[in-house]
């Protein structure tokens, strides 16, 4: 593919001169970083279980082939057929949510996932990469077109979801959603009055969220209180975690010297961070923080010169999305928020998660590629 021409008119050669490589590049390099952490955290969990060693490391693996395939697929996609993309997953991942709430796989005391064929797919996941696309869509045809409902068509949609999402419960996830709606609605112009609604109801929902989900509180509760908790319980494992980037320090104990891991049921998922502070040290961890900036930043930067709305409001969304779900990760593992079950992008073990990640960051990739003469 580097032997590539610039005068190559194929799709394949069209897309490595207009794609951001830069990008594509570090999303590579956080698949590869996520496969060495899985292989060192997640046998301690498969042995938990009387697996395998190689259990997670081996589906963790296959679930890399449809991320990769999807992940350059859809960046090869026209920006009309992302969105044609976006709407469809949108819908299917709706309907999906609503079959959760009667044939949803329970866990932890939330419904979120069905089991089709054996796999169990979360449809929560799949609806923000294309919740936000869609959004921008809405949003800049009102633009374009001021007698369309779009800003109206949006914030259906995103009351829609948000009642879907509080019935698993899943106040994380639509938390998550609602800054990415929120960030699209401020840059298309929301003005001081809904701005300052939207603080308060949002203060509010928290506060309610708090009274109203024994899980939310029983987070909350522990994230404010110094003691262990029972074993395997949230205030458990982050005093694990914590353990663990102690006894990393700088350069950390080597590959697969890390004791933690044995302790942690989610340490191959929520808390593969604290794996990779207890085995590489603050190192790695630090790159990892980088790589995820100067992807989010990259993208940003792409937009600097970009006049399409759609475009600038789409990848608005699927970046806040992107980084935001990394920061909650990390700073629930650092014990710096209460804990949620948000997987660290491309890095923790999870199908349905890498799989959306990859959808969500292909239309990001589709989205900067520089095109000569292309309108949404």
């Amino acid at each position: 593919m580097l032997s590539l021409a610039r005068t190559n008119t194929s799709l394949v050669g069209q897309w490595w001169w207009t794609v951001d490589r830069w990008t594509l590049s570090a999303l590579l390099l956080l698949i590869v970083l996520g496969i060495l952490l899985i292989m060192a955290a997640s046998p301690a969990v498969a042995d938990q279980h009387n697996w395998s060693s190689f259990h997670f490391i081996k589906k963790h693996i296959v679930f890399l082939i449809p991320t990769t395939g999807l992940l350059i697929g859809v960046s090869l996609l026209s920006l009309e057929n992302i969105k044609r993309f976006a709407l469809a997953i949108f819908g299917i991942s709706v309907f999906g949510l609503l079959l959760t709430s009667f044939i949803g796989i329970e866990i932890k005391g939330a419904c979120r996932w069905l089991d089709i064929g054996g796999i169990s797919l979360q449809p929560s996941e799949f609806v923000k990469p294309s919740f936000a696309v869609v959004c921008a869509w809405m949003f800049s045809k009102q633009q374009s077109h001021p007698s369309f409902p779009g800003n109206w068509i949006s914030i259906s949609l995103y009351l829609a979801v948000v009642v879907f999402l509080l019935l698993q419960p899943d106040l994380g996830m639509t938390a998550l959603i609602t800054a990415m709606w929120f960030s699209q609605f401020f840059l298309v112009g929301l003005s001081l009055f809904w701005i300052i609604s939207a603080v308060a109801c949002g203060i509010g929902g928290l506060i309610t969220a708090y009274f109203l989900f024994p899980h939310v509180t029983r987070r909350v509760d522990h994230f404010l209180s110094s003691e262990g908790g029972d074993k395997f319980g949230e205030r458990y494992q982050v005093n694990q975690s914590l353990e663990a980037f102690i006894n990393g320090g700088l350069i950390g104990q080597g590959p697969g010297e890390g004791t933690v891991k044995k302790h942690l049921p989610d340490a191959h998922a929520d808390f593969i961070f604290a794996v990779a502070g207890e085995e590489f040290g603050m190192i790695l961890c630090f790159l990892l923080v980088c790589i995820f900036a100067f992807i989010v930043l990259r993208s940003f930067s792409r937009l600097f010169d970009e006049n399409n709305m759609f475009v600038v409001l789409a990848v608005t969304g699927l970046i806040v999305q992107f980084g935001l779900q990394a920061i909650i990760n990390m700073a629930s593992t650092l014990n710096l928020m209460p804990t949620k079950g948000m997987t660290l992008p491309f890095i923790s073990y999870g199908g349905s998660s890498m799989m959306a990640l990859a959808i969500g960051m292909g239309m990001v990739l589709g989205l900067t590629r520089r095109r000569v003469c292309e309108y949404a």
